[in-house]
């Protein structure tokens, strides 16, 4: 694989991007970015209070603004805010690389967003619960995780994400 390529991890909200990025760079060699992270960096406030004064358009901008920062560089491995396939703009960049999608349940993601809220790095999109807003939200975009990836990858522990992620990436040109 092309080392100049950035390795995009998208899925939703809880799904392993943040844990199964580390993961990977690390054995690949390669940095990671999480942009969820590097977006609160940039702005000097978590996202929740970011979108609470500027709103989610504004959020939208800044993400995708954040996006096209850390791939510029190139030959890393990024995790993307859980939202960044809504923007054409985005799906665009995620083109430029190998994107994997991490996969996991509606029952999976809640269990994993009730035991860890982090409600400031994760602000409610529907203001429903945790359960309802899991379904609503992945049916929703499911379909755009599916378009934008190279591969689709699902494990039931950080390990065997990263495992099948090293083993997709091998398959793929």
């Amino acid at each position: 694989m092309d080392l100049k390529r950035n390795i995009f991890l998208i899925g939703p909200r809880a799904c392993g991007k943040t844990s199964v990025g580390r993961r990977l760079a690390e054995g690949l060699g390669r940095e990671f970015v999480d942009t969820d992270h590097s977006l609160v960096a940039s702005v000097g406030m978590e996202i929740a209070e970011y979108v609470e004064r500027n709103g989610w358009d504004a959020f939208r901008d800044r993400e995708a603004e954040t996006l096209a920062r850390e791939a510029a560089p190139g030959g890393r491995v990024i995790g993307c805010g859980g939202g960044i396939v809504l923007r054409e703009e985005n799906r665009a960049v995620l083109k430029t690389g190998v994107t994997l999608y991490l996969k996991a349940g509606p029952d999976e993601l809640a269990r994993r967003l009730e035991a860890d809220p982090n409600e400031a790095q994760r602000p409610s999109l529907t203001g429903r619960s945790i359960a309802d807003e899991v379904r609503e939200v992945l049916a929703e975009r499911a379909p755009l995780y599916e378009g934008c990836a190279d591969a689709v990858v699902a494990g039931t522990s950080v390990d065997a994400v990263v495992q099948a992620a090293l083993e997709e990436l091998e398959t793929i040109v």
